[in-house]
């Protein structure tokens, strides 16, 4: 008799279990049953068939789609190159490429030759809207659905926000045979990771512009959607696929009194971190932080380090400095990046800006970013909200005020001006204050740090996965 591979609740349940898999299941007493996580179905299947060992499949309820790609655009040699590389990889892998560089491209492509059920997997509401555009574009006869936004479709192309395709993962785990995950940094999240755990997808795309996370956790993506296959940085693609660009770092001085204020500052907090034995170097010194906050002496030293970033990152140099900037641009397409709502508010209100926050409604966002591509507003000032997600073809000028502390956020906001336009230079500035953290984490980004008696960043908080 065959032996039988089922899906219950996003894992898989064999009842008689043949050697050659063994070690992929569990027994569960509870249920009386062999269990293996959702993602080996693909191993499970190619051992048994390997063996020629008869089984009934009743796990997996994949469609073959029937697919007329109406995309007339060539693709570039470095598109192919990545969808070549995640073939060769057996259909499975991770292509980091540079925001602008067309990574949604390489995943419609991958879709076509690869015309099964598929899931595809975003961080945000507004690229959930252009990847459903896109694909409705690119497969003009498909049926594509959303998840999440107010939308709860079935469809055999459904894309879904992470958040939503996690709460529903164990209805979706069998039905779809390829799972695109875009910005798949965000994936191995103790929330998130759940899709590609109980996913059977046989084949994974991953794409992100840069894979580093605070946590350490970008090696899981190894198991969860598989090894990068390919990888490109903005210099590779500049001048090609991407716009010339140049990047300049102004550095700003704090005035003495400033100065002297954020030397108190940052002694009174790592004098309490020291004497409590913590270290703000990774996720879990942030926690302990936050726990012994709870103290009259943890949270004076909680307002130290918040203040101390305030300092930083609103110094009244950096705003001399911006407004010389725009000065020196009168006429370029220029966004402003903070990494606080309160410096993005005094920007708006001193320099007469329209702003975008967590906090902007979503017809008021969609206006302002509408005004913005049609050049009725030529800057905008914003926080980490346009990170990501956000497609600003026209922004020729970036600056950087404050948030400088990953190479993942630095990537993003360059990628915000490098979209290819016609005689299109790219400028990005990353105004940083002289003397303070800040400046640290920026040499430390770009390789230029030596970490001697290096003090713990005070941006540790701000570099927590999300």
């Amino acid at each position: 008799m065959a032996a039988l591979l089922k899906l219950d609740r996003g894992t898989l349940v064999m009842f008689t279990v043949p050697e050659v898999v063994a070690d992929l299941f569990t027994w569960d007493a509870r249920s009386q049953s062999y269990r293996a996580r959702g993602r080996d179905y693909r191993e499970i299947v190619e051992r048994l068939r390997a063996k020629n060992i008869p089984f009934k499949d009743d796990a997996a309820a994949f469609q073959k789609l029937e697919l007329d790609f109406s995309r007339e655009i060539a693709p570039y040699s470095h598109q192919r190159d990545a969808l070549r590389a995640w073939k060769a990889a057996g259909r499975r892998g991770v292509a980091e490429m540079p925001t602008g560089s067309g990574k949604t491209l390489v995943a419609q492509l991958a879709l076509k030759d690869t015309p099964r059920s598929a899931l595809i997997c975003v961080p945000t509401l507004d690229l959930l809207q252009q990847w459903y555009s896109g694909l409705k574009a690119a497969f003009p006869d498909a049926n594509v659905g959303l998840l999440g936004g107010g939308s709860h479709d079935d469809t055999p192309i459904l894309v879904s926000t992470y958040d939503s395709a996690a709460i529903h993962a164990e209805e979706l785990a069998g039905k779809y045979a390829l799972l695109v995950c875009d910005e798949c940094h965000h994936l191995p999240s103790d929330f998130t990771r759940v899709i590609a755990e109980m996913s059977l997808a046989p084949y994974r795309l991953g794409l992100s512009a840069t894979l580093k996370r605070s946590d350490g956790r970008e090696r899981d993506l190894d198991i969860l959607l598989g090894p990068v296959v390919f990888s490109c940085a903005p210099e590779d693609l500049a001048g090609t696929t991407l716009a010339d660009y140049r990047e300049r770092i102004i550095k700003v001085k704090l005035s003495a009194s400033e100065q002297a204020h954020y030397d108190a500052l940052i002694r009174q907090r790592n004098d309490f971190l020291r004497l409590n034995g913590i270290k703000l170097g990774s996720l879990d010194g942030w926690k302990q932080f936050i726990m012994a906050s709870g103290s009259p002496q943890g949270r004076a030293a909680m307002l130290a380090h918040r203040e101390a970033r305030s300092l930083a990152y609103g110094t009244d140099g950096k705003l001399r400095v911006l407004e010389e900037i725009l000065v020196n641009h009168p006429k370029e397409r220029t966004i402003i990046f903070t990494d606080d709502n309160a410096t993005v508010y005094r920007i708006s209100r001193e320099f007469l800006i329209p702003s975008i926050t967590h906090q902007t409604p979503t017809k008021e966002r969609h206006s302002v970013l509408e005004r913005f591509r049609d050049g009725s507003y030529r800057i905008l000032v914003t926080s980490r909200v346009l990170n990501e997600g956000v497609d600003v073809p026209e922004a020729s000028v970036g600056v950087m005020l404050s948030g400088t502390a990953t190479e993942r956020e630095y990537v993003q906001r360059l990628g915000r001006i490098l979209r290819k336009a016609k005689n299109k230079k790219a400028t990005l500035y990353e105004v940083i204050t002289e003397g303070t953290s800040e400046e640290r984490v920026s040499k430390q980004r770009k390789g230029q740090w030596t970490p001697q008696n290096a003090e713990p960043s005070i941006w540790e908080d701000m570099n927590a996965p999300h």
